[in-house]
């Protein structure tokens, strides 16, 4: 099915690869992240299940935020980036970059803590070249985390 298909989407279910206590999110280790923030806001509720080692006190703090670029601003993005205090490198695999299911290359930019992260996502997204981020801020409704013991907490998201 496609969107063309659809009038909206019930459900969309997902994981994370970092969640804050805000409900606040990265997404993109795997590389879908353009195409994963797509269908969960076109989804009526987004759903995060996560193993309890990727809960964060504050975004970034596992270093690194993926940003999808169009191939030929590579260079200029990863200087704008460099401005932000966003030093990247870009993603590789098999000793090639890595190719986006949209055709894009993938910046992993080194972060530390990311206090503002819708800030943070508008500034990145200012740039020109950039598709998106990794920040999923305001985005999930519901997260669900499973602890070592198998226990499962159920959190509210961040989504309005």
């Amino acid at each position: 099915m496609t969107f063309d298909d659809v009038p909206y989407i019930d459900v969309c279910v997902d994981g994370a690869d970092e969640v804050d206590p805000n409900g606040d999110l990265i997404k993109g280790y795997g590389g879908a992240l353009v195409r994963e923030k797509v269908v969960a806001a076109y989804a009526r509720t987004f759903v995060v299940l996560a193993g309890g080692e990727k809960v964060v006190k504050v975004l970034g703090e596992r270093g690194k935020l993926p940003v999808e670029v169009v191939t030929f601003a590579l260079t200029p993005c990863r200087k704008r980036l460099e401005t932000l205090g966003l030093p990247s490198a870009l993603r590789m695999k098999d000793g090639k970059p890595f190719v986006t299911d949209n055709g894009n290359y993938i910046l992993d930019c080194r972060t530390t803590a990311i206090t503002a992260p819708a800030d943070t996502e508008a500034q990145i997204l200012a740039i020109p070249g950039v598709v998106g981020t990794g920040i999923f801020a305001k985005m999930a409704h519901t997260i669900m985390i499973q602890g070592t013991d198998g226990s499962v907490e159920v959190r509210a998201g961040s989504a309005k």
